[in-house]
């Protein structure tokens, strides 16, 4: 078992190389990963709760403690996004079906891989997870509601079917696995540790179903997805930094505030864009995936270097078992 755990956590600390490895795989070899595409949304269920799995209600604490960063940061997740994809829609004139998969990756909450980027950026982890995990208890609600505010010009778009479907995949599987971490407790921890790698193949699984069955389209607008896809990364990024930096943040609350609010839960996205839109409204949401990772460990590694405030970092001591939850 713990020879697994160790595995598991050293395909988690690569993730970025597997998500791209098997993407370029997945576009070279299509026939070979097209079969999973039924199965997207029970993927992105069984990562929904394996992070239920990794939360506890202490976790929530951190709201009551120092409910500033932590609202703010839920706050900027749910409009600095979704505005910068509005401004990529428009600066670049795109398509109506690409728009939409732009916007979806807007307006999705945050990934929980930033949970361990803030780690690794020495920032504010309870903050992260606490922002995390309301924004993603909070999707059902706000994100079909932003999509169609934003999108309903573009595409027809359905707040219900929408509504049912982040409830099926993000809600459902997150609460049972708090509930299941709550009743077992510490039995839990030990599954815990393989958590990463289910997290890992899950979402690979999830960029080759949609890269496989788009190969025709990222040869057709591959290059102008690319660049939005990054450019909107990376202003999220530098806008929750300033935002934070403007708000008097900790250092470490900037870092948290920054990383959150960049890092999307574009699995999701890809998610939400197949089941209701069209297979090429999936491909920012993919690449998304990939590109986030890496941009995520780059830019984890420049903030470590910015010294942080000396005030608060025990907060961050104490939720150091973080490193091990990724998606």
């Amino acid at each position: 078992m713990n020879a697994l755990i160790r595995f598991s956590q050293f395909v988690g600390s690569t993730f970025a190389v597997w998500a791209l490895v098997f993407a370029v795989l997945a576009f070279v070899l299509p026939e070979g990963f097209t079969w999973i595409a039924p199965y997207i949304s029970i993927l992105l269920g069984i990562i929904m709760f394996g992070m239920g799995l990794t939360l506890k209600l202490s976790d929530f604490k951190q709201v009551v403690k120092a409910p500033k960063p932590v609202l703010v940061t839920v706050l900027a997740q749910y409009t600095i996004m979704p505005l910068i994809s509005i401004l990529l829609v428009w600066a670049f004139q795109l398509p109506a079906e690409i728009a939409i998969g732009v916007i979806l990756v807007g307006c999705t909450p945050g990934g929980t891989s930033s949970n361990v980027m803030t780690f690794l950026a020495k920032g504010n982890v309870a903050v992260s997870i606490a922002a995390t995990s309301i924004s993603t208890l909070l999707a059902p609600v706000i994100t079909p509601m932003l999509t169609l505010l934003l999108a309903s010009a573009l595409l027809p778009v359905s707040f219900m079917a929408m509504f049912i479907s982040i409830v099926q995949i993000v809600l459902i599987p997150v609460v049972l696995g708090i509930f299941v971490n709550y009743l077992l407790g510490e039995r839990v921890e030990k599954v815990v540790g393989v958590l990463p790698l289910v997290s890992v193949i899950g979402i690979i699984g999830v960029i080759a179903a949609v890269v496989s069955t788009n190969v025709q389209n990222i040869i057709e607008t591959g290059l102008l997805i690319f660049a939005v896809v990054i450019l909107h990364n990376l202003l999220g990024y530098a806008a929750g930094f300033l935002l934070g930096k403007v708000l008097n943040f900790k250092v470490q609350d900037q870092k948290a505030v920054s990383i959150e609010v960049g890092m999307q839960n574009s699995g999701l996205a890809a998610t939400l864009a197949t089941a209701h839109f069209s297979p090429i409204a999936a491909v920012p949401g993919a690449i998304f995936s990939v590109w986030h990772n890496i941009s995520g460990s780059l830019v984890a590694n420049w903030m470590s270097k910015i010294k942080n405030d000396e005030e608060g970092t025990d907060a961050q001591k104490e939720t150091g078992q973080t490193e091990e939850i990724i998606t």
